[in-house]
């Protein structure tokens, strides 16, 4: 089974030359540490960067400069800076090709609920309605179940929605799948060790061979 470094380092392999690509909080943001170098990509944070690079080493880090999770980051030669409004724009006009997003739990119809649980207090949704409305492509990573041991692939949400049949692709520890247009989670690949069998223990929306 693969750590948050090794969804990351897998999701990085579906990012293609020439995209524009936003990152979520969470493991997504470790995604700009494995991108290939022989493809040209822009990173786009969505509290206003466009040109993020991956995180800076211990020491070198500079606290002007943030992803929309607060992280310290780095930037690449021809980065810019700008507003909200700009960002949101960008977002909202589908210039983004593709949205990296953590989630808790996601439907087999392709729904994400990945902002609040109810009882908890939270500071709001962020960006992520915006994202999840306007991205032309949207892949998810996150745990395969919960900390009870509750599958997160669902064959609906139980938790507050933030998109319907937005997610295209989702990467866990145990395997990458796909959203099928009449509703399941095809198997495209399963980590090395892992059994169908542990899969189909972990999922409780409609497997797909």
């Amino acid at each position: 089974m693969l750590d948050k470094y090794g969804i990351a380092k897998r999701i990085a392999k579906e990012v293609q030359d020439g995209y524009y690509v936003n990152l979520g909080i969470g493991i997504p943001t470790l995604v700009a540490n494995y991108i290939p170098d022989d493809i040209d990509v822009v990173l786009q944070s969505e509290n206003g960067l466009l040109g993020m690079g991956p995180f800076p080493f211990e020491g070198e880090e500079d606290a002007d400069y943030i992803n929309a999770g607060k992280q310290t980051i780095t930037t690449l030669p021809g980065s810019a800076f700008f507003d909200s409004a700009m960002s949101f724009g960008m977002i909202r006009s589908r210039k983004v090709d593709l949205t990296i997003l953590g989630a808790m739990e996601v439907s087999e119809n392709g729904d994400i609920a990945n902002w609040k649980i109810p009882g908890k207090m939270v500071k709001g949704m962020g960006g992520a309605m915006d994202l999840v409305a306007s991205a032309q492509n949207i892949i998810v990573a996150m745990q395969h179940v919960n900390r009870q041991g509750e599958s997160k692939l669902l064959p609906a949400c139980t938790l507050p929605l933030t998109g319907l049949r937005c997610v295209k692709k989702i990467v866990t520890e145990l395997g990458v799948f796909d959203v099928i247009p009449d509703g399941g989670f095809k198997i495209v690949e399963l980590h090395d060790g892992v059994t169908l069998d542990q899969v189909c223990v972990s999922t409780k929306g409609k497997l797909v061979e």
